[in-house]
C-alpha cells in the first residue's frame, strides 16, 4: 500500500491524482444537486468547445464530465502502472519531467479510444434517465420515424434505440425525410427539441473543418475562427436544418 501511495504522489502520475480528486468532489457535488451534470455542455457544436470536441473523438450521447472521467481515469491507470513497473526503478533525476510529459501523452492517446469505446457501450443505459437527453445527445445519429403535418416538426429515434423519442425542428427548406439519418447539431431548450442536419453533409463539413484548421495550422495567416468557417459551411453549403 506504501508503495502504490508514493506511485501515486510521483510525477507524473500525481497529475491524474489531483484531477480524479476534483472530479470525485464534483460528482459529489452532483450527487447532492448542487453542480449541473452538463457542466461543461452547450446548446450548439457550431462552437470550438470542450464538448464538440468529444463528439469528434467519438463521446456523442455522454456527457463531457462523464467522458473526460473515463478518459483520465483509465489514463491514471495506466501512468500508475508504468510508474510502478518501470519510472521508479530508474535513476532519472530530471530527465523525469520531460519523461513524464511524454507518458502523460501517451497514456491520453491510448486512454482516449478505449474510453470512447466503453462510453459507447454505456450511453444506451444511460439515454432511460432525464438528465442524459437533451445537450448530451449532441452529435448523436437519429432516424426520423415521423413527421407533423406540412410544418418543421418531426420525430426520430436514435440509431440502433427503438425504444427512444427525439423531437426535430426543421426550417421549410430543409424538412427531414422518414427513414432520414441525421445528426443533432443544435439544442433548443424552450421547446425541447432539436436542430439537425443530415448524416452526409455531417460528415462533410467534418473533413472540411479539418482540412481548414490543417491549412490554417501551415499558413499561420488566416483570420478565421473555427465557430466562422462552422458557419460558412453548414449554413452556406447545407443550409442547416
Amino acid at each position: 500500500m506504501n508503495d502504490l501511495l508514493h506511485a501515486a504522489t510521483q510525477f507524473p502520475t500525481i497529475v491524474f491524482t489531483l484531477l480524479l480528486g476534483l472530479l470525485a468532489l464534483y460528482w459529489l457535488l452532483v450527487i447532492i444537486r448542487l453542480a449541473p451534470l452538463e457542466l461543461f455542455e452547450r446548446d450548439s457544436l457550431k462552437e470550438d468547445h470542450l464538448a464538440s470536441t468529444l463528439v469528434s473523438l467519438g463521446f456523442a450521447g455522454v456527457p463531457a464530465t462523464l467522458a473526460l472521467t473515463v478518459i483520465l481515469t483509465i489514463a491514471a491507470v495506466l501512468t500508475l502502472v508504468i510508474e510502478l513497473l518501470v519510472l521508479r526503478w530508474l535513476p532519472l533525476g530530471l530527465i523525469r519531467i520531460p519523461v513524464g510529459v511524454l507518458v502523460l501523452w501517451a497514456t491520453l492517446v491510448v486512454a482516449s479510444p478505449l474510453a470512447a469505446m466503453l462510453c459507447q457501450a454505456l450511453h444506451r443505459g444511460l439515454h432511460r434517465y432525464r438528465p442524459f437527453t437533451r445537450r448530451c445527445l449532441l452529435g448523436q445519429t437519429v432516424v426520423v420515424t415521423e413527421r407533423e403535418g406540412t410544418g418543421g416538426q418531426a420525430f426520430a429515434v436514435i440509431d440502433n434505440e427503438p425504444n427512444s423519442r427525439v423531437k426535430l425542428l426543421s426550417k421549410h427548406d430543409a424538412l427531414p425525410v422518414q427513414g432520414e439519418r441525421r445528426v443533432l447539431v443544435k439544442y433548443l431548450p424552450e421547446e425541447g427539441a432539436y436542430r439537425s442536419v443530415s448524416e452526409k453533409a455531417y460528415l462533410e463539413t467534418r473533413v472540411r473543418l479539418n482540412r481548414l484548421r490543417l491549412n490554417q495550422k501551415n499558413r499561420h495567416s488566416t483570420h478565421y475562427s473555427t465557430s466562422h468557417e462552422y458557419d460558412v459551411l453548414s449554413e452556406g453549403r447545407h443550409r442547416e436544418a
